[in-house]
């Protein structure tokens, strides 16, 4: 996977970046995230993103279940770029953010438009840029998990798709899209790197096994 040539550079990362909190959905470095935008205050981030770097920081709440409007979110986020837009029928924008680099939280900043910003610190997250390389990731346990699990799942998958992807691409986008707990979406965001990802991937992939087989799984990948 090579880097995109339209994202920032590490010395051209914004200084501030608005964010999108929101439980349980996860971005992650070169991964894409579609987004259906109808509140008021995010078509208006949205507007501005789209008027300057295109860069949104998705973070997910402390607590899920929280129904605040500004409710606290955790120390860590990741950043995307918007590389899809368009207008929907009742005032929708339907965007796809790709992931460009995951950030600490320096401290949150005044609002604008009814959006939230925080100053961002990217130091701890620069390797985020380039692509890892692969090898790192125990691809043949995950393989076997990911077998046994869509089978308890009783899901249908193309297989063939799957084993051909690369290791960055497949464990980033399982960690996406299968639904795990926010607080584990958000252990696999900070995890350290891809092998890392990895391991913690496989061990909730294997748990998730488990409790299927003990008739009480989670509900399957979408």
């Amino acid at each position: 996977m090579t880097r995109n040539p339209f994202d920032p550079t590490f010395d051209r990362l914004p200084q501030t970046l608005p964010i999108f909190p929101l439980a349980g959905v996860l971005l992650l470095p070169r991964a894409r995230l579609p987004l259906n935008i109808f509140e008021p205050r995010y078509l208006a981030m949205v507007e501005d993103a789209l008027g300057g770097d295109r860069m949104i920081g998705m973070i997910q709440p402390t607590d899920p279940a929280c129904r605040e409007r500004d409710p606290a979110v955790y120390g860590t986020g990741c950043a995307g770029r918007i590389t899809s837009f368009s207008e929907a029928e009742g005032g929708r924008f339907l965007i796809t953010l790709t992931g460009v680099s995951r950030f600490a939280v320096r401290r949150e900043i005044d609002g604008h438009n009814g959006y939230r910003r925080v100053t961002p610190r990217w130091d701890r997250f620069a390797a985020d840029l380039e692509p890892e390389a692969c090898g790192e990731v125990d691809r043949a346990r995950m393989l076997a998990g990911l077998k046994t699990y869509f089978r308890v799942q009783g899901l249908s998958v193309d297989w063939q798709a799957i084993t051909s992807t690369l290791d960055e691409r497949l464990v980033n986008s399982l960690a996406m899209i299968c639904p795990f707990s926010p607080s584990e979406k958000q252990a696999l965001l900070e995890a350290p790197d891809l092998a890392e990802r990895g391991k913690l991937l496989i061990g909730l992939i294997e748990m998730a096994i488990l409790d299927g087989h003990d008739g009480d799984g989670p509900a399957p990948c979408h």
